[in-house]
């Protein structure tokens, strides 16, 4: 390429400033002589014309924002004349690029500079690499011309051979920037200048193409609407004439809404609210989404039953009848089925004395059944609404975190339905089921909201009379609705929740509870599951009780029932292979050879030397889980007075309520050992541990507060505890034994265990009255108020000779 060449001979110029326009050599402009610079320049130019051969010549420089660049145009006046518009102007072709120097004096009123032309020049022949850009630049503004319908302009660009004249004429592209022409006019190079102006028009050409892409799309989204118009109007029209043809009359949708509202029986508010919507539909346009949206509530409003009602059958007021039905379907459950028979007595008598709507309510009922798994929770509801005559209707809650799932969305989200409750009496198709809202203490809550707290007003009896769903923004009575809420843990359940529900309380089966349940219930259904006739397979009275007091452990007959269906596909299976002949009698010592060894074997049926109890430092509690009540072995040791590490620990993950009554077991024990005649001086130097084996559940409650007690009392005595005892009370820091809950629980958990003697606290005396008296009498329960008390039925008498050895901490 040719640098830059000082054979020119330097120029004195008058200086021509453009406002925010950039000329480049080889291109001609019209000039207003009107502006003041521009006329000051081309007279300076033709006074000093008169006294130089030749066109006079001015220097093009263009001013941006008041500066000017380092390299102007050098111009000749071709002209002067009139413009189109009749004002002075003057022709100026731009010649050549000029570097610009110092200032300098010249005629006329005009600033004169001095300045350099720049050489322009290309070498010939053109490099292989400089033809193929002459031929891209080409290519490509032949390619914008032709859009633009610019044809006479395609063949003066194909015309032109110079790389310079060629790169210059980029200068009346219309889509370039004043920066992009000021770049293109210092570019001093021609072949780069070529380069930048033809990077300069393919990007140009890339945004036409995207911006023609994005203008072809929305036209044919237009297009498309405008034509799916004229189709559903054509439709319509063809509609129109098949109901001329065939006689009908001319009806539009919203009337034959209004028709449906009108001939509905529906409540004179959700009447108006209904035709209201229907106002709203006939207004709207066809393309409106919110006609959809009123079309579904609608269809919605018109399916709900609004005044349909289940006639309760005759045995819903024949009491006995009723009750004769929850006890085929259900042993045991007293409790419930006796509330389920006051609310059915009552209910007669209001029917009878004309009361069954007061004060704008009917008498539904709301009921929380909370118990341990697997007691009958659920298919109670099922049995309750057969004794009653009534559908019945079961609404999962477990899992349930959000709000709408229980008052529905509002109809401005897309995809709104109304809550479950609303679903639940649709499904019905009567506004007075029988409503199972099953698990309803595993309800979450999360930023959409408390189901937990919309339920407030659903099981409400003093307001669910006027339940408003969001969704349907009318009023539903729910006031004749029977709930049933389910509930394994009563702790989970809201306070505010709880209170506006009668809490019945299912603590679990007896064991001969179990074998009735097993007898009629569970072994028919294992039977028909099994392909087994009655006949076949007989499990004898014996084999199921030890099924239920050996095998499963629980206060339910869930894992009872699957034990029989293992026995029974055992069975089957070896009659399949020729094992075994049928019929058969599964009797108590066949369980072991069809389904293994027991996994729950009592305490006082072990090897004496094998039992936990059997060094000192180990008592048996009683506790209520999730799963009902259990039995809650606490384990005490002293350690090592050599190594120093005095203190209590706490083992067994337990919560803050049952470590602080650690620590009133062993207050309590060092403030009274001298009375108690215990050696509580090792607590002074000695560490305590106490541990509550099955490390990796969770414990936590007041209740084991004697337990602990007994068990550093027996660690510090050497005296053992007795096998057949255990205890639940809470321990206050003056011995006194203070009242527990879950009695029955932890009572069904003692019989369970094979426990014959139970310390329960005074005041929970009147709790016995809720205790099975099968249970009882194979129990004998001990009410006390003192710890000193506990210490005396619970440890063995003092050996005579040598105390057993004290367990030490390792």
């Amino acid at each position: 390429m040719a640098a830059e060449s000082t054979a020119f001979t330097p120029l004195t110029l008058p200086v021509l400033p453009l406002d925010d326009e950039v000329v480049l050599p080889g291109m001609v402009v019209p000039l207003d002589l009107n502006d003041a610079d521009v006329r000051a320049a081309v007279e300076a130019a033709q006074a000093a014309a008169r006294s130089e051969p030749g066109k006079p010549k001015v220097l093009l420089v263009p001013r941006i924002d008041g500066s000017y660049p380092g390299t102007g145009v050098l111009g000749t006046v071709e002209q002067v004349g009139r413009l189109a518009d009749g004002d002075p102007g003057a022709l100026i072709r731009g010649r050549g690029r000029v570097r610009i120097g110092a200032g300098t004096t010249g005629p006329g009123a005009a600033l004169w500079v001095e300045g350099t032309r720049i050489d322009e020049s290309v070498p010939e022949p053109l490099p292989g690499q400089v033809t193929e850009l002459v031929t891209e630049y080409k290519a490509l503004a032949t390619a914008w011309l032709r859009k633009r319908g610019a044809w006479q302009v395609v063949d003066r660009v194909q015309a032109i051979d110079d790389v310079s004249a060629l790169a210059d004429n980029s200068g009346y592209s219309p889509f370039l920037t004043t920066e992009q022409k000021v770049e293109l006019l210092e570019t001093a190079d021609p072949v780069a200048r070529l380069k930048l102006a033809t990077q300069q028009l393919r990007d140009h050409l890339a945004e036409q193409d995207v911006a023609e892409t994005i203008a072809k799309d929305v036209q044919e989204g237009v297009d498309k609407q405008q034509r799916e118009f004229l189709l559903r109007r054509q439709l319509e029209a063809v509609r129109k004439e098949l109901r001329e043809l065939n006689g009908e009359s001319d009806g539009e949708e919203s009337d034959d809404y209004r028709a449906r509202v009108e001939a509905a029986d529906l409540p004179e508010k959700v009447r108006e609210a209904a035709l209201k919507e229907v106002d709203k539909l006939e207004r709207s346009s066809d393309q409106s989404p919110e006609g959809s949206w009123i079309r579904t509530w609608l269809d919605t409003v018109l399916e709900l039953p609004w005044n349909e009602r289940t006639d309760d059958k005759a045995s819903a007021y024949d009491i006995q009848g009723a009750k004769a039905v929850l006890d085929a379907e259900h042993a045991g459950l007293e409790d419930v089925k006796e509330r389920i028979t006051e609310y059915l007595a009552v209910r007669k008598r209001r029917h009878d004395r004309g009361l069954g709507v007061v004060g704008g309510r009917r008498g539904g009922a709301v009921l929380a059944l909370v118990g341990p798994p697997g007691v009958g929770k659920t298919s109670l509801g099922e049995s309750v609404a057969h004794a009653m005559g009534r559908k019945f209707v079961r609404v999962a809650l477990g899992g349930v975190r959000d709000e709408a799932e229980i008052r529905g969305h509002r109809r401005t989200y897309v995809g709104a339905l109304p809550g479950r409750i609303v679903r639940a009496i649709k499904e019905a198709g009567s506004m007075n089921p029988v409503v199972l809202l099953d698990e309803i203490d595993k309800v979450g809550s999360d930023f959409r909201g408390d189901p937990a707290a919309a339920l407030l007003e659903v099981l409400d009896p003093a307001q669910n009379h006027t339940f408003r769903d969001h969704y349907l923004e009318v009023e539903l009575d729910l006031s004749d609705v029977v709930f049933l809420a389910t509930a394994n843990v009563l702790e989970a359940i809201p306070e505010a929740l709880l209170d506006r529900m009668e809490l019945v309380r299912l603590d679990g089966y007896t064991e001969d509870e179990k074998i009735v349940i097993a007898r009629d219930h569970l072994l028919p259904r294992q039977l028909e599951r099994a392909g087994l006739n009655e006949d076949e397979v007989v499990i004898a009275e014996d084999a199921l009780r030890r099924l239920a007091g050996e095998y499963t452990r629980e206060a339910g007959v869930r894992n009872l029932e699957r034990s029989i269906a293992r026995l029974l596909r055992k069975v089957a299976a070896q009659h399949e292979l020729g094992e075994r002949e049928l019929p058969f009698t599964v009797g108590e010592d066949d369980l072991r050879g069809l389904i293994g060894r027991p996994h729950h074997v009592p305490e006082s049926a072990q090897d004496p030397a094998e039992r936990r109890t059997s060094v000192p430092g180990v008592a048996t509690g009683l506790a209520v889980t999730g799963a009902g009540g259990d039995v809650l072995f606490v384990e005490a040791s002293l350690a090592d007075p050599e190594t120093g590490a005095a203190g209590l620990t706490l083992t067994g993950q337990l919560g803050d309520v049952m470590k602080e009554s650690a620590q009133i077991a062993l207050s309590f024990l060092r403030s009274h050992g001298a009375e108690l005649e215990l050696p509580v001086g090792d607590l002074k130097d000695r560490g305590v541990h106490i541990h509550f084996p099955a490390g990796a559940v969770p414990k936590d409650g007041p209740s084991a507060g004697i337990t602990m007690t007994t068990a550093l009392a027996s660690l510090l005595s050497g005296r053992l505890v007795r096998t057949d005892v255990a205890m639940t009370g809470e321990v206050s820091l003056t011995g006194r034994v203070l009242p527990i809950g879950g009695v029955k629980q932890k009572l069904l958990a003692a019989q369970r265990a094979g426990v014959t003697t139970v310390i329960i606290p005074k005041r929970n005396e009147p709790d016995l009255d809720d205790v099975p008296a099968e249970v009882l009498d194979k129990l004998d329960v001990h009410a006390v108020t003192d710890v000193r008390q506990v210490l005396e039925l619970a440890l063995s008498p003092a050996t005579n000779g040598a105390a057993p050895e004290v367990p030490v901490a390792a």
